[in-house]
């Protein structure tokens, strides 16, 4: 489950990483009071308004803007409110903007001038440890740096019987060329962080940039969170967090309906019970010439209320050409979930796209005889090649 910027600085904050202070704003009479708060909190004078999207590259898309005055803080937040903001990892028509963060300023003058850095925590399911992976290159694409300039992209691996060794937050902050009070600061800004990655459950914390203050602080100016949606059920006041406007409808829609739905680009939609099989049943798709348009397991009670509801949810995508079904009947028995198929289908009335059904296990051969006298334009299928035959005839 993915996160906004200002609720990964609330738990950051809670563990004792420092932030760049600030506060959530839904319309600009928000933002303005948001603003004078910070003022009045901690004296800055400036403030930047944020958009808040589960989306990286805001300040490319105009989503990031300072505001040097509280009219300034009105204006800019009017413009970014209610915005569909395009980023590089949006789609063309972008999100929509439902809040801002009008956070303080921290590139103030000081004795040094302020550096920024990288730095996340996440899993290296290479070796299957915990990893710090930092650069001295802040506020960039880690990506572009990681093309252009890897040697710059440091990585540090935590053996979970230990944790976090205090030598490994004092090589992270040499490594990116700190000393004095910023040397410090950074060893306890790791620990804490790292801290703050375990005990929330999380499956990524992404920090760009890390800043190093005019003064020598270390705070996180920016916050990607990403928890593990398997550890929720322990973390209620972090499930509470979700977000539903920035996530996929039809995908929240399935959830809601007890199915696993995960939405492609392709144009072949598939339904079929068990993750290994769907897997199998995308590259079935893909050997017959088409492009999987969804990812969807129904579960071991494939009824007619749950192919139904499945069936919608493929059809709500205007790109999908053919339907094909694949069910290996085990606990569940074909010929069930054929009667399903057919009484789902009658419910729903004419579909208008080509369905092949594979059924295959405990009854197949029922199964496909109930397929065939339904008198329903579906065609039936046994083997694997079969199928793919049909789809890519259907295609054609």
């Amino acid at each position: 489950m993915n996160l906004h910027e200002y609720q990964g600085k609330e738990i950051l904050n809670s563990f004792g990483v420092r932030i760049q202070r600030g506060y959530v704003a839904q319309t600009p009479d928000e933002a303005v009071a948001a603003a004078e708060r910070l003022t009045e909190e901690t004296g800055t004078g400036w403030h930047v308004i944020k958009a808040q999207v589960h989306a990286g590259g805001r300040g490319k898309g105009g989503g990031v803007k300072l505001a040097k005055s509280l009219d300034e803080v009105r204006s800019i937040a009017d413009q970014i409110i209610g915005m569909d903001l395009v980023t590089p990892q949006t789609s063309a028509e972008g999100k929509r903007v439902h809040q801002v963060l009008v956070a303080e300023d921290v590139y103030y003058p000081g004795d040094s001038e302020p550096e920024e850095y990288y730095m996340s925590v996440l899993l290296n399911r290479g070796t299957g440890r915990n990893m710090i992976m930092y650069s001295t290159e802040g506020g960039m694409d880690i990506e572009t740096v990681a093309e252009e300039t890897p040697h710059l992209i440091f990585h540090e691996e935590i053996d979970p019987a230990t944790g976090l060794l205090p030598f490994q937050a004092r090589k992270i902050a040499f490594n990116l060329g700190l000393s004095g009070a910023a040397f410090k600061d950074m060893t306890k800004f790791v620990a804490a962080l790292y801290k703050a990655y375990t005990d929330s459950d999380s499956s990524l914390f992404e920090i760009n940039p890390v800043l190093k203050t005019s003064d020598d602080k270390i705070m996180a100016v920016d916050a990607k969170v990403s928890l593990d949606d398997n550890a929720l059920y322990r973390r209620k006041d972090y499930a509470a967090m979700r977000d539903k406007r920035e996530e996929n409808q039809v995908e929240v829609e399935a959830g809601e309906k007890g199915l696993n739905y995960v939405d492609l680009d392709g144009n072949v939609g598939c339904m079929v019970n068990g993750a290994g099989l769907a897997m199998a049943t995308m590259d079935l798709i893909k050997q017959s010439g088409g492009e999987p348009a969804n990812f969807l397991d129904v579960g071991g009670t494939a009824d007619a209320e749950r192919v139904e509801a499945a069936f919608q949810l493929i059809l709500k995508d205007p790109a999908v050409k053919a339907i094909l079904v694949n069910i290996f009947g085990g606990i569940v028995r074909c010929d069930r979930v054929a009667q399903g198929i057919i009484d789902a289908y009658k419910n729903m009335g004419t579909i208008n796209v080509p369905i092949i059904v594979r059924l295959q296990g405990t009854n197949a051969d029922i199964a496909k005889k109930l397929i065939d006298d339904s008198g329903l334009d579906v065609q039936s299928a046994i083997e694997f090649q079969e199928a793919a035959d049909k789809v890519q005839a259907v295609l054609a």
